[in-house]
């Protein structure tokens, strides 16, 4: 009882919600962090109150039916809970999975803080396989209505988060970013000014060193800075950035506590793909939840 009461007192002096809603919320959490599962089963039948399993079940069924969750309140509260100041490091990844034939692929916004990234904003995507340029601009809008542009250290994603109108968006807007770019695409050089396969600038440079090319190279459009390094499996990693630093892999470095971040919500931790729920809306307010549980 002393850690429902601790929490409703936390939710209670940072979100607007009557009494009611803040004492279910906080019975749910605590019970998602018993039972470390999403399954609404599992949640419901360890549930403290005097009610059976199946009114807790209901319960929560009509929370994620009915309750119109704020969700840029969720994205602030996050940030108070956490306690830190801008600028931040933004990671911006997708993950996916399927329960049966029906395909569940989720696009997020995450701020990665002392070596942990943490659930920020996030769209469930109504399709299979990557996002589209509308998709990711939509995403980052709402961060920037929230905290704006100058909240950001940098943007940084994988291959996937490439494309004309992407970076072109990004320059637009002044963000910062450091993406890593496909081996195989082809960027202008720094002589005749020809394009050529990016993994050639490198081909020369020692296995595991890290190079900075000199100047700007143009890459979809865009002039930017690149560094990359050969792997010992002979896989480049390149990543382009909109500034020039000795720091550019260091800094791609930090995407990759996202994919730490996905297992948490998944497998490694909330069991996210136990879940039943498919429609979008309903998906998105578990995933709210489930951001303030691992807060």
């Amino acid at each position: 009882m002393a850690d429902i009461r601790y929490l409703e007192r936390t939710l209670g002096e940072n979100v607007t919600w009557n009494k009611a809603r803040i004492n279910f919320l906080a019975k749910f959490l605590i019970a998602l962090i018993q039972v470390k599962s999403i399954s609404l089963v599992q949640i419901s039948s360890v549930m403290s109150a005097r009610a059976k399993q199946d009114s807790h079940y209901k319960r929560c069924q009509r929370f994620l039916r009915g309750f119109e969750l704020p969700f840029l309140d969720i994205a602030r509260l996050v940030i108070k809970l956490l306690g830190i100041n801008p600028p931040f490091v933004i990671s911006v990844d997708r993950t996916d999975w399927c329960l049966g034939e029906t395909p569940l692929n989720i696009l997020m916004l995450s701020l990665v803080i002392k070596g942990v990234a943490f659930p920020l904003l996030w769209t469930v995507l109504e399709k299979k396989g990557c996002s589209d340029t509308r998709e990711r601009i939509e995403l980052m809008q709402m961060y920037l209505e929230l905290f704006g542009k100058d909240s950001i250290e940098f943007v940084t994603a994988d291959r996937e988060f490439i494309g004309k109108d992407w970076f072109a968006y990004l320059r637009k807007k002044r963000i910062k970013f450091r993406i890593r770019i496909k081996e195989n695409l082809k960027v202008t050089n720094s002589r005749a000014n020809k394009k050529v396969k990016v993994k050639n600038l490198f081909r020369t440079q020692k296995t595991g060193v890290c190079l900075l090319l000199f100047g700007k190279r143009q890459v979809m459009g865009e002039e930017v800075y690149l560094m990359g390094m050969r792997n010992f499996d002979g896989e480049y990693v390149i990543v382009a950035s909109s500034d020039e630093t000795e720091e550019i892999l260091k800094d791609y470095q930090k995407r990759w506590k996202i994919e730490t971040l996905f297992g948490c919500l998944k497998t490694r931790g909330f069991c996210l793909e136990e879940t039943h729920v498919t429609k979008k809306e309903r998906l998105e307010k578990l995933l709210a939840l489930m951001t303030i549980a691992f807060l």
